[in-house]
């Protein structure tokens, strides 16, 4: 069965209805209450019109969807599954619809509907975006609560989506994080455990062997789907205009992809940015950054991520969850391609494509990535291994991040490095934490040798380079944060690349390279500027780069002056 959660309507803190256990500070940030003066100047932007009760003015799946201030009247909020509707909320006079999809276009997860006859204002998308850019008091009180009501319908797990899977499915781990970390809402339905699943499965002529299964909006059912097929299905990927050329369209929304969307966007530029999977990249996977400029308590790189791109689509900067295959790079402007197939045109081009973990050299780890192996470690992961021991591999900051993080819930965390120490490559505050965790281990001049189990990961043996000892333990989970490779490989020769595979720039062009690669222009190639004029590189995909995320954002951010000059060359 469905699992049915209410949300306490906006005005209601009393407890008499069924609700989450807020309080009202949270509800009033959450349901906040426009005076009448706010709503004078929403009113510039869009129109008032009269409903009648019963009139829906958002249903599930619109896109763009319209946004509505009550002025009189009352509408509601719920969540539709079939002829089941779960309320979520209901607006009173000075309150409005909405949450993060209204910023970013994205298909609307709910069904919004007046209950008496009302009277509301209502603006477009494009209206609402030049309201949160032009008044900086309403902007803060509309974008804060509608960050905090989707974090509060990801905690209900009330969406447009009801995943089926295993805690043995590699594929059910993988649509989890790409669903968190693209920060839209859920119900999960656990093959091993819940005890209607099968009814579910029958009802959607679905079986145990289709898991993952994912069924969107109660329509469409998606069988161990793509990141592609999700983001399709769930309208993160509006139609773009494939005749226009864009001033830039950026690959990889990380920190310096994002940095660059935020900047570009806020002064002016069209700005396109696609994602192969979710925002943050590597740093994205990062439990918790505590040595970033202005969080004292630290910041989840997911969290950070997460903040970026609805400030980046705040100020305009279209974005797409699709992978970028090629560049057509013999001609201006550029040519991206994506695996979707569209082609966007670019005056200008950022690769910040980043670097991914090197993967270990063992036999079959391939069968146990997503099943034992993994590559981040974020709630997702952090719940599947909770009083067990696991295995974290690396000796840099995140390898330490993710010790620390797990270090929480597990029974014994182990960090295998290959080297004598800590020191060369991690940060003293994160070293510190590790001695003083009373459940991390660091096995110094120690790698993984063998991987045993069937379809899930049973056991590691490690070996002590040093002495030659090794020693097996009944471990499931190994988190791999070690070394790092470029994304490059799709680029098509189309950039002069070092020994390693990371992107030539600026300075690192000598006259002898540009002579090689044919520069066509008398200037030299601007700081962050590669073999081609106008494609830029910046973040861990950059030959030279520093490892950090404040580098990284420095760099996007850079790049955007450089842009402006090329535009007006």
């Amino acid at each position: 069965m469905y699992v049915a959660f209410k949300y306490p309507r906006s005005e209601d803190t009393s407890g008499t209805r069924e609700g989450l256990p807020v309080t009202r500070s949270r509800i009033e940030k959450i349901f906040p209450k426009l005076t009448q003066a706010q709503m004078d100047r929403i009113a510039l932007y869009g129109h008032t019109r009269s409903v009648k009760p019963g009139d829906i003015l958002i249903e599930q799946g619109d896109t763009p969807m319209p946004f509505f201030v009550v002025m009189t009247g009352e509408v509601e909020i719920v969540s539709p599954f079939g002829t089941h509707e779960t309320l979520i909320t209901v607006h009173g006079n000075g309150q409005f619809t909405g949450d993060v999809n209204m910023i970013s276009g994205r298909r609307s997860i709910v069904r919004a509907r007046t209950t008496v006859q009302s009277k509301v204002i209502e603006l477009q998308n494009k209206d609402l975006l030049r309201l949160v850019q032009n008044d900086a008091e309403l902007s803060e009180i509309l974008m804060r609560a509608f960050i905090l009501r989707r974090v509060e319908l990801i905690a209900a797990g009330v969406g447009d989506l009801i995943l089926i899977g295993s805690a043995h499915s590699a594929g059910t781990l993988r649509i989890k994080d790409f669903l968190l970390r693209n920060g839209h809402p859920y119900s999960y339905v656990d093959l091993e455990q819940d005890s209607d699943v099968q009814n579910l499965l029958d009802g959607f002529q679905t079986s145990a062997s289709d898991i993952p299964v994912l069924i969107c909006r109660g329509q469409v059912v998606l069988r161990n789907p793509n990141n592609q097929e999700i983001a399709d299905c769930l309208g993160f990927n509006e139609s773009i205009d494939q005749t226009q050329a864009r001033d830039l369209v950026i690959v990889g929304a990380g920190p310096s992809g994002l940095a660059a969307a935020v900047y570009g966007a806020s002064e002016g530029l069209d700005v396109v940015v696609l994602e192969t999977s979710s925002p943050g990249g590597q740093a994205g996977s990062s439990s918790k950054i505590e040595n970033y400029l202005g969080f004292p308590t630290g910041i989840s790189g997911q969290d950070l991520a997460g903040r970026a791109y609805m400030q980046a689509q705040k100020f305009g900067a279209k974005m797409l969850i699709s992978r970028a295959t090629r560049i057509l790079c013999d001609h201006r402007p550029y040519i991206v391609e994506t695996e979707s197939g569209a082609r966007i045109p670019a005056r200008t081009v950022l690769i910040a494509t980043g670097a991914q973990y090197r993967r270990l050299p063992l036999e079959h780890l391939s069968q146990f990535e997503g099943a034992g192996v993994y590559y981040g470690a974020t709630f997702v992961e952090r719940q599947l291994c909770g009083g067990d021991e696991v295995i974290v591999v690396g000796g840099g900051n995140s390898a330490g991040q993710a010790a620390v993080y797990l270090s929480e819930t597990a029974k014994q965390v182990y960090v295998l490095v290959r080297s004598a120490s800590l020191a060369t490559s991690m940060s003293r505050y994160l070293i510190s934490r590790i001695e003083e965790a009373p459940n991390i281990v660091v096995k110094s001049n120690t790698e993984i040798i063998t991987l045993e189990g069937n379809h899930q990961l049973n056991s590691v043996q490690w070996r002590n380079n040093q002495t030659g000892e090794t020693e097996k333990r009944n471990i499931k989970h190994i988190f791999v944060m070690t070394g790092a490779d470029p994304n490059t490989s799709w680029l098509n020769d189309c950039l002069m690349l070092d020994a390693k595979g990371f992107i030539n720039t600026g300075p690192d062009l000598s006259p002898e390279k540009l002579r090689t690669v044919g520069w066509s222009l008398k200037r030299e190639p601007y700081l962050l500027e590669t073999s081609l004029p106008g494609i830029f590189a910046a973040g861990d995909v950059r030959g030279g780069s520093i490892k950090r995320v404040a580098a990284a954002v420095g760099e996007g951010s850079t790049v955007i002056s450089f842009v402006h000059k090329i535009i007006q060359e």
